[in-house]
């Protein structure tokens, strides 16, 4: 009894630690969006509002409260569009007036698609609530309206396993909900770095969508981990930001830039709250060294949809903003993407099709370091510093007050790595986690029918380091190549990948070794760098001598391997010999897929 009551008691002091985490000073709010929450006593009321907006339905009681709805509107579908790694469904709500529940028919009515996902961080659950808020209210509070001219497919909890290792202590640094979801899946992948390499079936499913739905908008609704600040509704786009950021879809960046972001702002300000662009601090917490306007690979949501050409909005919460502001900003914001998007579907389809036929000669791979480009007036809040007694060091404290800062913006200047266009790339059929994920994609390609010849580029590893786990892969570091010009045959099954298509500019960026994206770097390949084949010293010690005796430029070459290797050991300098073999591995460190230049 004494033990059970002493673990009791450390479960009441942990919980009320909890409840009393230190965060900074909340800055005041009230917002005209307050009045989109109904009643107490209202029929079709959400958990979220029942809950004053202290805590977030699970995703059995989310499921429940969604099919009921649906249940009850002609307008409303829901689909499962796929399973995690522990089974539960992935869910999807398709809200469409004249009924389009599929692809084919949703392509036919030429309306707007707008797809909504959040949680993909399902601790960042903000998405979720206000979508079941926005369709209650296009159901019953006289919003139906709204899909006049688009249509919305929303995906209220992406990361369903993640959302189920709900807890009071996940998201320390966030003002609510009460208890909530974790980071990441169920196998500790992070799903907002995983839209290059597709592991996870959260994201192969979410790729189908795009593929067989193909959205014109896609929003991924996140909650930030950062610095405080006056905005509580920041979101962004490769090729916006404070100033600028470099991007491929060039016309897509354009049209976000210059349409959706002030039509977006305008009507997140008129309802009370304060939109702004990412928020990235150059110096953890001190907003006066600036900020950072982010150029997002393509394992990030909104770089891989700069890449694909797909108009994506990355939605950053900010985590010191109380849940229910939070959540009526986020509300505010899809509807006045949709009321946007059932008016300029026919521009930014216009500014898609540009960016979808532009062929550039020369296909940026990475991105130089960020460098000060400008500076910006920033809505910050003011803080001082004091020494830790802890750490010894300083430490940044909030003081609640709003602050107008002029701070500096850094971005990336232009591309660090870049190839020009090739015409295609041949992967050969052993190669089949590949040629499948480039499938998943969306990626088309020609699967030959019989063997064929092809004179190709290679690229063959000189050197590389091996890097740190990371997200389920040991990724390859720093690699040198040096290329090769080869006639090979690529055997049956094997896949020829052309560039001239849509997405010809994402199988660059898959398939080039300098990627940091690619399938390479990720560590799709490390079974080339293994050596299987040997020479013993009893052959190789005469077969050296017969190599020196018949060719004197040999003999040269190795007189100048001695000096520069003046330690080598004798296996070693028998396998240089070796290495002069035809007996040698040609296929040792050869990254297999071939370029068509």
């Amino acid at each position: 009894m004494k033990f059970l009551y002493c673990w009791w008691c450390m479960i009441v002091f942990t919980v009320a630690q909890m409840d009393s985490l230190p965060l900074p000073p909340q800055l005041p709010w009230q917002g005209r969006s307050e009045e989109l929450i109904v009643p107490a006593d209202h029929r079709e009321i959400t958990p979220v509002e029942k809950a004053k907006f202290m805590s977030t339905p699970r995703y059995k009681e989310t499921i429940l409260w969604m099919k009921n709805l649906v249940d009850r509107v002609p307008e409303f579908s829901m689909q499962s569009i796929g399973q995690s790694d522990e089974g539960r469904d992935i869910w999807m709500v398709i809200a469409s007036k004249e009924r389009a529940f599929s692809p084919e028919d949703m392509a036919k009515s030429k309306k707007g698609i707008l797809l909504v996902q959040a949680g993909i961080h399902s601790g960042e659950i903000d998405g979720k609530d206000a979508g079941m808020m926005l369709l209650r209210d296009m159901a019953f509070r006289g919003k139906m309206d709204l899909l006049k001219n688009c249509h919305l497919l929303f995906v209220p909890i992406l990361s369903v396993d993640g959302h189920e290792r709900f807890s009071l202590f996940n998201r320390s640094n966030q003002r609510g909900p009460h208890k909530c979801g974790w980071r990441t899946n169920a196998k500790n992948l992070n799903l907002n770095r995983d839209y290059a390499k597709l592991d996870t079936p959260e994201l192969q499913a979410l790729i189908q969508v795009v593929n067989k739905w193909k959205p014109d908008l896609y929003f991924d609704i996140h909650v930030t981990n950062g610095a405080d600040y006056q905005y509580d509704i920041t979101f962004g786009f490769n090729g916006g930001g404070f100033i600028s950021t470099p991007c491929y879809a060039v016309n897509i960046g354009k049209w976000l830039n210059d349409v959706f972001r002030p039509h977006v702002s305008a009507d997140l300000s008129s309802w009370g709250h304060i939109p702004g662009p990412l928020v990235f601090a150059m110096n953890g917490s001190n907003m006066y060294a600036g900020v950072q306007d982010w150029t997002a690979l393509p394992r990030f949501s909104n770089g891989y949809g700069d890449l694909r050409n797909l108009a994506t909005i990355l939605v950053e919460n900010h985590s010191l903003k109380p849940y229910k502001q939070r959540v009526l900003g986020t509300y505010v914001l899809i509807e006045s993407a949709m009321q946007l998007l059932g008016k300029e579907t026919k521009s930014l389809r216009a500014a898609t099709a540009e960016d979808r036929k532009t062929r550039a000669e020369n296909v940026v791979l990475s991105w130089l370091p960020d460098k000060k480009i400008g500076n910006t007036d920033f809505r910050g809040v003011s803080f001082t510093h004091k020494q830790s007694t802890i750490t010894g060091s300083k430490v940044v404290v909030w003081t609640g007050k709003a602050e107008k800062m002029n701070i500096p913006v850094y971005s990336s200047p232009g591309k660090k790595d870049s190839v020009n266009r090739p015409k295609a790339y041949w992967i050969p059929a052993v190669w089949k986690e590949i040629i499948e994920r480039l499938q998943v994609h969306g990626i088309e390609m020609q699967i030959l029918s019989e063997p064929q010849k092809v004179k190709v580029k290679m690229y063959r590893v000189t050197d590389y380091a091996v890097g740190t786990p990371y997200e389920g892969h040991i990724q390859v570091k720093n690699a040198q190549l040096q290329c090769e010009t080869v006639e090979r045959v690529f055997p049956k099954g094997s896949v020829r990948v052309s560039t001239n298509q849509d997405l010809g500019n994402l199988a660059i960026v898959l398939l080039e070794p300098k990627s940091p994206d690619s399938f390479f770097q990720w560590g799709f390949f490390w079974e080339v760098f293994q050596r299987t084949e040997y020479v013993e010293a009893y052959v190789m010690e005469p077969l050296a001598q017969q190599m020196l005796e018949k060719d004197p430029q040999l003999a040269k070459k190795f007189k100048k391997y001695c000096a520069e290797n003046p330690k080598a050991s004798a296996r070693e300098k028998l396998y240089w010999f070796y290495q002069q073999t035809s007996f040698f591995d040609s296929e040792w460190k050869l990254y297999p897929i071939g370029v068509e230049e």
